[in-house]
């Protein structure tokens, strides 16, 4: 009878575990960017050169904010600099230009220290909460250099659920902004 109820409770303390970590990532919201970089990369595929396709954009958040973009059809990915850019002319002759290689390397290389955020998206597929079986995570590089890896493990991030919930739902709303200025970018003739 003993030994009856010790499977049991095994069994219930088993299904209990099982259930902990869904409930951490339940909480975490559902990714707002996705469809928005849905829509940009069937853009950018019509633009690939060498597999390879770059886009830039100026943000709404002031005179001298931009997004940068490169898409690597191969892997897929999509990575996405945001960051201010001194002096802004420069940066609009660029895009007026549409030479947009040039003004991504310059985000990433040449903007104003303490502005740059790098997005990672590394199925190209939006910015993701968590990573999915056998899966690459996305990762996100805020201004001041944190990073933090979206691959659903809050505590090696070394944060509490709540905070890597709030931390997710920051990275995707700057990734969507970003991706959407380039999807309007994209959209120009």
């Amino acid at each position: 009878m003993m030994d009856r109820f010790r499977v049991l409770f095994v069994v219930m303390m088993l299904a209990v575990a099982a259930l902990l970590p869904v409930t951490a990532v339940a909480q975490v919201p559902a990714s707002k960017s996705a469809p928005v970089v849905k829509e940009l990369i069937a853009l950018l595929e019509s633009r690939l050169e060498s597999g390879m396709a770059f886009l830039a954009a100026k943000l709404p958040d002031g005179p001298d904010t931009y997004a940068g973009a490169l898409y690597l059809q191969s892997v897929p990915q999509l990575l996405v600099v945001t960051a201010k850019y001194d002096p802004a002319v420069l940066m609009d002759g660029r895009l007026a230009k549409r030479d947009y290689r040039e003004a991504y390397t310059d985000l990433n290389s040449a903007s104003k220290a303490g502005s740059r955020a790098f997005f990672e998206d590394l199925l190209a597929d939006g910015l993701m909460p968590s990573r999915t079986e056998g899966n690459p995570f996305d990762i996100y590089t805020g201004t001041d250099g944190k990073l933090v890896q979206f691959d659903g493990d809050a505590k090696k991030a070394k944060l509490s659920d709540e905070e890597y919930a709030k931390a997710y739902a920051a990275a995707d709303a700057a990734y969507l902004k970003a991706v959407q200025a380039l999807l309007a970018e994209a959209k120009k003739k």
